[in-house]
């Protein structure tokens, strides 16, 4: 008899790829890592490969775990459809949603992409601006969501998750090396510039603004060009950057909390549907603060 697939062994490897890693899955799933490690394997014996491959603490997919995964999504896709089609009315209308550049780049297209999925009627309209600027028009109304930074010591919205601020500059050049330390930053009113201009002054290091822009492309452009050194919170760092440690002469960053924030009142059906999305999708444990690897 052909064995039949187990949608939630399906579900933890999709996850474990998307997050590169095992711990972050079992982060996302509200499990331990030990039982995600146990499903992958029930996995791979019930199909007799091997799915993937350890690179240090992340992993990689493997040729037989690359052909798995087309066919993982297309089945978790028609079972999601299948039970919101008869457990959820059918949701239709507009949702408003802010986000910085950086959330909207690599937070929140693989949400949207599975919201989309399970709720065909809802449109998501997303509006990219500083945390610091959006937070006044979720206040007012005009927009229904938004997904901002906040400082552990400044709290609003509901936590969903802790993020390391790491350092990064070009593999390839040594602008970090500089002195002043040239910044390419986003324009003022955003957390992070402000955690790193007040990480190098208390470290006694001068820094000089080299680049400016509220597109994450840009940045991440101006860092690896070699132009300037920047700041990213760990689930954004883009490939090919090179990330500093205190070995550099690079104060540790302090941590930035990630906040889900709701119009005043009472929002609409599709706006609550997705807020419960977002805290599903992203939510993880908060993290002590720890030393840069």
């Amino acid at each position: 008899m052909t064995p039949n697939l187990d949608t939630d062994l399906l579900r933890t490897f999709v996850t474990v790829a998307d997050e590169k890693g095992f711990t972050r899955a079992a982060e996302t799933l509200g499990r331990t890592q030990s039982a995600i490690s146990m499903q992958v394997k029930r996995l791979e014996e019930l199909l007799r490969v091997r799915l993937f491959d350890r690179e240090g603490r992340r992993v990689r997919l493997t040729h037989e775990g690359e052909a798995l995964m087309g066919y993982a999504r297309r089945m978790l896709k028609l079972n999601d459809e299948a039970v919101t089609h008869f457990l959820e009315p059918e949701l239709v209308g507009p949702v408003r949603v802010g986000s910085p550049d950086d959330y909207a780049c690599y937070l929140l297209p693989q949400v949207l992409s599975a919201f989309a999925n399970t709720h065909p009627g809802i449109r998501v309209e997303v509006t990219c601006d500083n945390s610091t600027d959006l937070e006044p028009m979720v206040r007012s109304g005009e927009l229904d969501l938004a997904l901002l930074s906040r400082s552990p010591q400044a709290p609003g919205g509901e936590l969903i998750r802790t993020e390391r601020l790491l350092w990064i500059t070009s593999p390839t050049h040594a602008i970090h090396e500089e002195d002043p330390v040239p910044l390419a930053m986003y324009p003022e009113g955003c957390i992070c510039r402000w955690h790193a201009i007040n990480a190098l002054e208390g470290a006694g290091r001068s820094w000089r603004p080299a680049y400016a822009s509220r597109s994450t492309t840009a940045i991440q452009g101006a860092v690896l060009g070699g132009f300037a050194v920047s700041i990213v919170e760990e689930s954004t760092i883009p490939a090919g950057v090179r990330v500093l440690s205190e070995a550099d002469g690079y104060p540790r960053l302090p941590d930035v909390e990630v906040a889900l924030h709701r119009a005043p009142g009472e929002i609409s059906a599709p706006a609550q549907r997705l807020a419960e999305h977002i805290r599903e999708s992203l939510g993880r444990p908060a993290r002590p603060p720890r030393a840069v690897a």
